[in-house]
């Protein structure tokens, strides 16, 4: 049983199992037996029959036959359901998920290990299953992966305590949170409140300034509008000043020309300027004619 890779344990399991399968084909064995015995006993009492008496025994020998096999076939398939039930049972306590290949059904050099199993270590090992007791299929608890599974599970669990621990720890800092932050907010709004009041008092006081600021500057505005008003009279005045002593001057230089032209200097000057414009015109007529008659 080596080649399977089972060990002492499952061996033994194995073992029980076909002398549990082996009885009960033994049984199904005897019970075909037993119809044809009955076929025998009953039917088969006179030397000769027709074709239609041996037909008709024949297919009520199968209809029998049939059933028993049929039965037989049934009850290995349901067997076999609760034995894959039983381990897959236990399997499901460590969380395990245990997967089967039903191609390897149909091996045949598989199927001949397992006969000649049958055949050798079934029989050696009949007589000391016989004198051992018969346990319960159940999990082991001691040694291998089952006790690594269960050192899992319970290391898990406490993983799983410790974070209900903490989950409780975190929702106790939660409320209080929640409870710090309500009385921040109160405290937010009354400082809010009181602030505005305050802010609204200082802006009260802030429009009162800029109110007489205001009025300091409309004064100072309307100041130097005055002073700008007479410093435009003064220059206006200041103009018609300039205007009079430039009309003042102007009639003293006329009447101090009118004064030049009656003195005998002027009248010297004006009339040799006049000789001399004479003799220019006469200059050029005789220069007018010289080039004509060149």
């Amino acid at each position: 049983m080596a080649d399977f890779g089972f060990n002492e344990h499952h061996q033994n399991e194995v073992i029980n199992y076909m002398r549990f399968a082996r009885s009960n084909r033994a049984l199904r064995l005897k019970t075909i037996d037993s119809c044809f015995q009955d076929l025998k006993d009953s039917r088969l009492m006179e030397e000769t029959y027709t074709v239609d008496e041996v037909s008709d025994m024949l297919d009520g020998l199968q209809v029998l036959v049939r059933g028993e096999v049929e039965m037989e076939l049934i009850n290995t398939a349901h067997t076999n359901v609760l034995l894959l039930r039983q381990l897959f049972s236990q399997a499901e306590k460590f969380y395990l998920r245990l997967q089967t290949d039903i191609s390897e059904l149909e091996n045949r050099e598989l199927l001949e290990q397992v006969a000649e199993f049958e055949k050798t270590d079934f029989k050696a090992n009949s007589k000391v299953n016989q004198e051992t007791t018969k346990p319960k299929l159940a999990p082991l608890n001691e040694g291998g992966v089952s006790e690594l599974l269960q050192k899992e599970i319970t290391r898990l669990q406490e993983d799983n305590d410790k974070l209900k621990a903490r989950l409780r720890t975190l929702e106790s800092q939660a409320m209080s949170a929640l409870d710090e932050k309500s009385k921040a907010e109160r405290a937010l709004k009354d400082l809010q409140k009181s602030q505005g009041d305050q802010q609204a008092q200082e802006i009260t006081n802030m429009e009162g300034t800029v109110a007489a600021m205001q009025a300091d500057f409309e004064k100072t505005l309307n100041a130097n509008v005055a002073s700008q008003k007479d410093l435009q009279d003064c220059l206006v005045s200041a103009k018609h000043d300039l205007l009079r002593v430039q009309e003042q001057l102007s009639l003293a230089e006329k009447e101090l020309e009118k004064k030049f032209q009656q003195t005998a200097a002027y009248r010297n000057m004006k009339e040799i300027l006049t000789k001399k414009n004479e003799q220019i015109k006469d200059l050029r007529k005789r220069l007018q004619r010289y080039e004509s008659d060149e």
